[in-house]
């Protein structure tokens, strides 16, 4: 799935250079003295014009050379570095695998994993054993006032159920942790893929069908085809009343506190005292609930299906949920449904990817130790650290000019601006993995372990303050974000090397690229949803009433653009599912360039190879959404991913930017030209 950040900014009218005279800015984010150009025209597709498809301009080359690898669905800068962190990880663990590390170590750990996850002679002789206890369980099931019991034991391994439960920040009083509750169950995407019926979603349910059925008949289950029949139905009824990826979005609406006496009024038929009992949630006396008319409709469901019924989907969801870690004939049968149905990809990684992967699930982060220590260079930290201040410098300038906001409410996001939390690199203090325990050779138990190691450690948080040092990404992850109960932005150090942040190149182009990723995670602050919680991370207004009808009023605009966009079949973006990445990409560009400009303290920079810096940033920005689809993921990125596919997103921030406009010369009549009364301007 392409990455894309989760976070946003607004964009507003760039003014002269003397308003922001005020600031003072940090040095150049780049510290460099040279001029290298970063970024290689044989990418681009000159017979294209910019002024009418900028994204082909920069990426059309690119597109005409590179091919989706067989074992991908999409391909662009994010899967290219992914694989270069991939490659790093390999060398890593392939020493780790053969060095007598002391035991315990986080050197013996990865490398113990490793070697367990490319020994597949062990997982093909142990077969479906190391299942066996829990298939016991599943069959013991007899009753339906078994369920919450049995629910509990099975979310302790991450097995799917109709309801999800977990501990988390509180979003009103994110000091706190709290039981949180919501919809789950399903094996497909999402919602639509049970109850859309064009040609493409029928096509797909029978292929899930044939999936379940498959290994259901692996592990010699009675009646495959008509288990996974009515597996298919019961999903299908708890898909029904659940509610949609956009609605879900919605803070205030998923914010239901309320006590465990209120939540059993809610399903009658299913003891939550007992779930919580064997959860060991027994200490919660209030929880959040997501989705309460979702928990009513459920309960039915709960009470009326067959207890066989539940024993069939327990047992496929145990099989999915661990396949990967049973023979090949399990992970042959998962990856026909779920990479080559569902995504396009046309043949599994080889096994060293596969194994990098693997260890990446279980104990990613002690590996990110290990590549932080050889990969990771302190002086890409100071320098981002300088670009960092820089944007929020930018986005200070820019809530003092928005024409469209009170100065009571522009008081309001600067104190939260004043108040973001930004992390680099790596954590700080490293998460303590001394518990968990890997054994070699042991590859379920050890996948098993960690399950259970995490459930352990997420119910521990209840009743004990937040941890904020802790990160929800590890350091060799491509990607960044940003999460409003911390109100902090954490980039995670792969993503900070070519083509986003290049310490060789131009500062045009870092801020372009780069500058753009932290303009969007910033931003993500005052998007549709993260506009609602404040400084310290809780959900409260600090809105006047009339300037959230101008917020909704240009956010209501943009998504008019979007929902214009139909990338395939009768598919088109959604801007209720993709509204915050969408203010995020229109508005850290935004400042972004902002940022730069003032960087220059009223200079011009330099012409180089033919490109003036504005020129320059705008291609470093549109260098980083190069990608290419399969069709198939491209249908799931619409349905079910908050982020709009990456040639969009090098094309709707644009049009709406007047200095991209400038920069190119684009004029009425070319394609990228949009009048100035309908360019959206949000922050």
């Amino acid at each position: 799935m392409p990455q894309v950040f989760r976070s946003t900014t607004g964009r507003t009218v760039f003014g002269g250079l003397a308003v922001f005279a005020a600031f003072a800015f940090a040095a150049p984010a780049s510290g460099q003295t040279g001029h290298a150009l970063g970024f290689d025209t044989t990418n681009f597709d000159k017979s294209v014009r910019p002024q009418d498809d900028f994204f082909r301009y920069v990426n059309g080359g690119w597109l005409k050379r590179a091919d989706i690898p067989a074992d991908a669905s999409s391909w662009g800068a994010f899967n290219e570095l992914n694989e270069r962190s991939r490659d790093a990880l390999h060398t890593i663990l392939e020493e780790a695998s053969t060095t007598k590390a002391p035991a315990g170590s986080v050197e013996r750990k990865v490398g113990d994993l490793y070697a367990t996850y490319m020994d597949t002679a062990t997982v093909e002789k142990l077969g479906l054993t190391p299942l066996a206890g829990e298939m016991r369980t599943i069959a013991a099931l007899k009753t339906s006032s078994e369920l919450p019991a049995t629910f509990a034991h099975f979310a302790r391994l991450g097995v799917n159920t109709p309801i999800g439960v977990g501990v988390g920040q509180d979003p009103k009083q994110s000091d706190v942790n709290i039981v949180q509750v919501g919809q789950s169950g399903l094996g497909l995407p999402d919602r639509d893929y049970y109850l859309k019926n064009d040609a493409k979603m029928q096509e797909t349910r029978a292929a899930y069908t044939k999936y379940i059925t498959q290994l259901l008949t692996l592990a010699k289950q009675p009646d495959p085809a008509g288990a996974a029949a009515r597996i298919v139905a019961l999903e299908t009824a708890i898909a029904t009343p659940q509610w949609d990826r956009a609605r879900n979005r919605d803070r205030n609406a998923t914010y239901n506190k309320m006590t465990v006496a209120q939540l059993s009024a809610l399903t009658p038929s299913y003891s939550w005292n007992t779930y919580l009992k064997d959860a060991g949630l027994t200490a919660a006396s209030d929880v959040i609930v997501r989705q309460p008319d979702y928990l009513k409709s459920v309960d039915g469901i709960l009470a009326n299906t067959p207890v066989s019924t539940w024993r069939e989907y327990l047992t496929f969801k145990l099989l999915d949920n661990y396949a990967n870690q049973l023979p090949a004939s399990f992970r042959a049968a998962r990856f026909d449904f779920r990479s080559k149905t569902l995504s396009g990809q046309q043949q599994p990684a080889v096994l060293w990817k596969r194994s990098v992967d693997g260890v990446g699930s279980i104990l990613g982060e002690p590996a990110g130790q290990l590549y932080v220590k050889r990969y990771f260079k302190p002086e890409a930290k100071a320098r981002m650290d300088q670009l960092v201040k820089n944007i929020l410098a930018a986005y200070r300038v820019g809530i003092d000019s928005l024409e469209w906001m009170s100065p009571e409410t522009k008081v309001q996001a600067k104190d939260k601006l004043a108040h973001f939390t930004v992390k680099i690199g790596y954590p700080d203090k490293p998460r303590d993995y001394s518990a968990l325990v890997i054994k070699r050779g042991d590859l379920m138990g050890n996948a098993m372990r960690r399950d259970i190691f995490q459930y352990n450690d997420a119910i521990s948080r209840l009743g004990k303050p937040v941890d904020r040092t802790r990160w929800g990404m590890t350091p060799q992850t491509v990607n960044a974000y940003y999460n409003p109960s911390n109100n902090e932005i954490v980039f995670p150090a792969a993503i900070l090397q070519p083509p986003f942040f290049n310490f060789e190149a131009d500062d045009a182009v870092n801020y372009g690229a780069i500058g753009a990723v932290i303009g969007h995670e910033v931003g993500h602050g005052f998007d549709d949803q993260g506009r609602k919680s404040d400084g310290s991370g809780n959900l409260r207004d600090w809105w006047t009433a009339s300037d959230a009808q101008s917020f909704d009023a240009r956010t209501k605009k943009l998504g008019a653009q979007y929902a214009a966009i139909n990338p395939i079949d009768d598919l088109h973006i959604n801007p209720g599912l993709t509204m915050g990445e969408n203010i995020g990409d229109l508005s850290g560009l935004a400042q972004a360039y902002r940022a730069y400009r003032i960087s220059l303290n009223g200079k011009e920079a330099p012409v180089i190879d033919g490109f003036t810096g504005d020129q320059r940033f705008f291609i470093g920005f549109a260098q980083i959404w190069r990608t290419k689809f399969r069709d198939e993921a491209l249908r799931q990125q619409l349905l079910t991913n908050p982020h709009s596919p990456g040639m969009y997103r090098a094309f709707v921030p644009l049009i709406n930017n007047d200095a991209f406009d400038a920069a190119f010369g684009v004029q009425p009549g070319d394609k990228m030209y949009v009048a100035p009364a309908d360019r959206v301007k949000i922050w």
